[in-house]
């Protein structure tokens, strides 16, 4: 069985763990203290909402969203940026849950809707479109780096 909270800033030391195995799943180095800096300064300013799973009262996977705004439709809309289940307990409907309780809040928000980004060979793409999500194909997404 697993449950699914809004997460606050006493969570922090079960979620930079977390957020620590998902950043070496896209080939960073570990830095749990980054992690946990990271995660203090997006709950702690009010810039993100995350939702934390735990599966047999073990935290197992988090998603988090960042507000960004339409200027064409004149609302506020969620980038889902972060989905991570650990690899043990995928499977089990964990990432289905999370996605779901971020649309309760979105609606709940009254926001437009969710965005999110994902590589092309992502399987999770397959549960993004079983639970009603769009791919785009209208545009393209482009990003510039100061690198």
């Amino acid at each position: 069985m697993y449950e699914i909270i809004r997460a606050t800033s006493e969570h922090i030391p079960q979620i930079a763990p977390l957020l620590d195995e998902y950043r070496i799943f896209y080939g960073q180095v570990s830095d749990i203290a980054a992690a946990r800096h990271f995660l203090e300064q997006r709950l702690l300013n009010g810039e993100s909402v995350i939702f934390l799973a735990y599966h047999k009262e073990k935290p197992v996977g988090f998603t988090q969203l960042y507000t960004s705004y339409s200027s064409v439709s004149l609302q506020p809309v969620y980038i889902l940026n972060d989905l991570f289940v650990q690899s043990k307990v995928r499977g089990h409907g964990i990432g289905a849950a999370l996605l779901n309780r971020t649309k309760e809040c979105c609606r709940a928000s009254k926001y437009k809707g969710l965005l999110l980004e994902t590589a092309i060979d992502n399987p999770a793409q397959r549960l993004y479109e079983k639970l009603g999500w769009a791919k785009d194909t209208a545009c393209f997404h482009y990003f510039w780096s100061c690198d």
